[in-house]
């Protein structure tokens, strides 16, 4: 099931990759959305293009489908009614590309009744394909090649593990969760879906972001990928993420694991959570 979803995600996001590597390579200005009153995320041309490609493709194919992307106005009534709904990035890790580091992703899924089915994350520097669809396995593609089958690492000391932490300067309370945690090592990079993927390909073992700012679109497409690659995302409390509500926000933060190691984290996540003070987040 879902591998015509899935060689339409494919092509959607290799063709949002070019036209966005076409405007890294010409040149962009670089402007400021803000998400609350005091907080901002960069947004280009690059983005919004990208978003015409996916949404129109995605809408050509599945008519009836409900889309929610970044960079275009929530039908949020269209999108509750919905069982299918196409969650898209069309530039995750924007600052990566304003910066021009590389470490930026397309990313796109498709969930169905809540449930993530199809993930894409693709790097276009690199051509860098992770995807996946549920039930059929994870896999990576670079330059073309053919997909190699992804799986989590088996690891359950943290003191063994490697965390997945942002390329941007460090806060001081993710310097106390590694502290606390003892990890043995750091893979820093831009870009939820690609930091997630990562944890696929065994170059990490998890990932603790605790910002309430992301949103569904950073975690639908990843969480597919990781899933079928044998390991978890969900909030920083260890609960699932729910796609079927009105606001769109991850207020919990996002924990991506390999799995085994998940009640683990949750459990050594929660007293720093108390002393941060944070408290779990209900929403409609």
């Amino acid at each position: 099931m879902f591998e015509r979803e899935l060689e339409t995600a494919l092509a959607l996001a290799r063709d949002a990759g070019a036209a966005i590597m076409k405007i890294y390579d010409e040149g962009f200005e670089v402007e400021e959305k803000f998400i609350t009153e005091t907080y901002s995320e960069p947004v280009t041309l690059a983005d919004k293009t990208a978003s015409t490609i996916i949404v129109r493709g995605i809408a050509d194919e599945f008519p009836d489908d409900a889309v929610l992307s970044e960079e275009e106005p929530d039908d949020v009534a269209r999108r509750l009614a919905s069982s299918r709904v196409w969650i898209v990035d069309p530039l995750d890790g924007t600052k990566g590309f304003t910066e021009k580091m590389g470490d930026f992703a397309v990313q796109i899924g498709l969930v169905e009744n809540g449930v993530p089915r199809i993930g894409v994350v693709y790097q276009p520097i690199g051509k860098r394909m992770f995807y996946a669809r549920k039930g059929g396995g994870a896999y990576l593609s670079e330059n073309g090649s053919e997909g190699e089958r992804l799986s989590v690492s088996d690891l359950t000391d943290f003191e063994e593990m490697t965390i997945a932490v942002s390329r941007s300067h460090r806060s001081p309370r993710m310097s106390r969760i590694i502290e606390h945690y003892g990890f043995a090592n750091e893979f820093r990079h831009g870009s939820v879906g690609l930091k997630v993927g990562f944890i696929a390909r065994q170059l990490a073992d998890i990932y603790i972001h605790l910002s309430p700012y992301t949103k569904y679109w950073d975690t639908a497409a990843p969480q597919a990928i990781i899933e079928e690659a044998g390991g978890t995302l969900t909030d920083i409390f260890g609960n699932r993420i729910d796609y079927t509500l009105k606001d769109v926000r991850n207020h919990n933060g996002i924990l991506s694991t390999n799995g085994v190691s998940k009640q683990a984290a949750v459990a050594h996540l929660r007293p720093l959570l108390t002393e941060f003070g944070r408290l779990r987040v209900t929403k409609d």
